[in-house]
């Protein structure tokens, strides 16, 4: 961390809250995996934004699970990293400063008083603060791989409650797509054949939720292959349990990727 923040204003130079990236050789892998709720980290300035130990810990902080699943495929497809540093309640990274869910007042039941009246300026900070970093960061990574002339593929790791609004969700595994399905659909057909797992195109939600931002920004503007994963997070509550379903997943995307690959 080279910078500390204003405590009056929560202006924080950028470099303060950068995200976290490990598998950069030199060679840098063409498969870049993304986390952007990797951490419930609540930092000076904001703080707890009024959020209890529990709720701080609860999913509506983060994704648990999604940053140890996201390590092990990373070690196992030898993939290239990123993973956000900060709680998504104070700033959800794959949510544009103008979206409302980038700085949310309300997560399912749960209140977030600090969100609740938020300045233009103290939005712009924490945008400066938290997003610009971790997208100018992203973008970084795919940049010089298309410099190069090489083809990125984007995938980010997440995972969901079993329980939404008092309603059990089935699926165990779901792949999301944006505007190109392609590695969505070869990931989803690799799963349902052989990871035993009950999975589902775009559950538990979809691109009309807004929840593809990240992709929309960094793959589908180039044309780059891209998929968005969700892990129900009982099934990732452990190390072993993250361990295990890398051993299940990593060779379902290894093979859509070669798939992609013979297509051209």
């Amino acid at each position: 961390m080279t910078a500390q923040p204003d405590m009056q204003t929560g202006a924080v130079a950028p470099a303060f809250f950068a995200p976290v990236i490990t598998g950069q050789t030199e060679a840098g892998s063409d498969l870049i995996l993304v986390c952007e709720h990797a951490a419930n980290a609540f930092p000076a300035p904001w703080g707890d934004l009024g959020l209890t130990a529990e709720q701080q810990q609860a999913h509506i902080a983060w994704d648990p699970g999604a940053l140890g699943l996201m390590q092990a495929l990373a070690a196992r497809l030898g993939a290239t990293s990123v993973a956000a540093t900060v709680s998504r309640l104070i700033y959800d990274c794959n949510r544009a400063p103008d979206m409302p869910g980038a700085m949310p007042t309300k997560s399912e039941v749960h209140e977030v008083p600090g969100n609740a009246v938020i300045t233009p300026t103290q939005r712009a900070a924490r945008a400066a603060a938290i997003y610009v970093p971790f997208h100018d960061a992203l973008h970084g990574l795919i940049a010089e791989r298309i410099a190069l002339g090489r083809r990125p593929v984007l995938v980010t790791i997440h995972s969901f409650t079993p329980v939404y609004f008092g309603q059990k969700r089935a699926v165990e595994f779901g792949v999301i797509h944006d505007a190109d399905d392609r590695l969505a659909r070869a990931i989803l057909a690799g799963a349902e054949a052989t990871s035993g797992l009950a999975c589902g195109l775009n559950a538990p939600y979809s691109a009309a939720d807004d929840v593809t931002h990240t992709l929309r920004l960094h793959a589908t503007p180039y044309g780059l292959a891209n998929a968005m994963l969700e892990i129900r997070n009982d099934l990732i509550a452990s190390p072993e349990a993250e361990q295990a379903m890398a051993d299940r997943l990593a060779p379902v995307i290894a093979a859509a990727l070669t798939d992609l690959k013979k297509e051209g």
